[in-house]
């Protein structure tokens, strides 16, 4: 009963940080400019992520010499660059004739697999048990995100033109909020660090 109820909470805190159902009107804008949206691929790589992450994360960014700050403020200007495309209704990440591409970046990463996801994974192991509690959260967590990408059509029906465009800039601005959200935090931590 207990590695079930810690299975709900890690995958509560998940669902909470990956936020898909938050991304929506990204996704549908992304599956504009690449013109259809890879699920499958989407979801694994996703998946791949967030478990490869999940053992090795700090390793690697030790190993390359990057911290997590770093990498978190990495992921924030991506995000902010995601956002202020979808506010400005301007295009800087440039579409790709590969699908492929825009399926692994910015989709899988990092509004999918991001540096909070990341993060998150890295602080939960402390508290929870990797293999029957976190990797069991992650699997529910993906397929939610693969139902969510394959209903992206009839959301984008449902939602119609200017429902979609509504979403998009509020969205966007809350994307360019999460974003800065995530540099503030990081930069307070680097700083303290500094001060020490």
């Amino acid at each position: 009963m207990q590695t079930f109820n810690n299975i709900l909470t890690v995958t509560l805190t998940l669902f909470a940080v990956i936020d898909v159902l938050g991304s929506i009107p990204v996704i549908i804008d992304l599956k504009n400019k690449m013109g259809k949206i890879q699920s499958l691929k989407a979801t694994l790589v996703s998946a791949g992520i967030m478990i490869a992450f999940l053992f090795v994360g700090e390793k690697i960014l030790e190993l390359v010499q990057i911290d997590n700050a770093s990498f978190a403020m990495a992921g924030g200007i991506v995000i902010f660059i995601i956002g202020l495309e979808m506010v400005l209704n301007r295009t800087f990440i440039k579409a790709d004739e590969n699908t492929t591409a825009g399926t692994i970046v910015p989709l899988a990463f990092p509004l999918i697999a991001g540096a909070g996801t990341m993060t998150t994974l890295i602080s939960l192991r402390a508290s929870f048990n990797v293999y029957t509690e976190i990797i069991p959260a992650i699997l529910i967590n993906l397929i939610i995100v693969f139902i969510v990408l394959n209903l992206i059509d009839p959301l984008e029906r449902l939602l119609g033109n200017g429902g979609i465009s509504v979403l998009r800039k509020v969205f966007g601005v809350i994307l360019i909020a999460i974003s800065i959200r995530l540099f503030k935090t990081q930069l307070i931590i680097v700083l303290a660090e500094v001060i020490k």
